[in-house]
């Protein structure tokens, strides 16, 4: 199974490619995508869009899975948030592939064991899950990463019929 994982956010999407092959999972790509504050906002929008456009076309994956908006005091924050969740939605459902989403505290839970986890703990177990050797460069990235493995583990489940 190939899943895209993806950590929406307007400045910087982190995004990764991970591959479940019997158990032994790998990372085929990863990355962030980061937009200029300078640029207008919808044109830093459609970057996003077309970055994981690329991202979906060389890799066709059979699944993305997005981490769902976080809570934010800051309203305006909040929408933009929702905007560039939207526009990966939308570049994930052009192409054909289904997509899945997941609250921050159920993807913690499912890498780390405890849905409170600080995103470093979440970082450091991500790299233990994988086998890499390097921590992911960001944390955008290794959230990214989380949201595959959980959506990886949850689609196991209920293929089993474990609910």
């Amino acid at each position: 199974m190939v899943v895209l994982g993806i950590d929406p956010a307007v400045t910087k999407t982190g995004y990764a490619i991970i591959l479940f092959e019997r158990n032994n999972p790998s990372v085929a790509d990863s990355g962030c995508i980061i937009t200029d504050r300078r640029m207008d906002f919808a044109l830093r929008l459609k970057h996003i869009y077309d970055e994981l456009g690329s991202v979906i076309q060389q890799y066709r994956p059979e699944a993305a899975a997005l981490e769902q908006t976080i809570y934010t005091q800051n309203v305006q924050t909040a929408i933009k948030m929702g905007q560039a969740r939207g526009v990966a939605l939308l570049a994930a459902v052009n192409a054909l592939v289904p997509t899945f989403e997941y609250a921050p505290r159920e993807i913690k839970q499912a890498v780390t064991g405890n849905g409170a986890a600080p995103k470093q703990q979440v970082q450091r177990m991500v790299a233990q899950l994988l086998r890499i050797t390097d921590m992911p460069s960001s944390l955008d990235i290794s959230d990214a990463m989380a949201v595959a493995i959980c959506h990886y583990h949850r689609s196991s489940l209920q293929n089993r019929g474990v609910r």
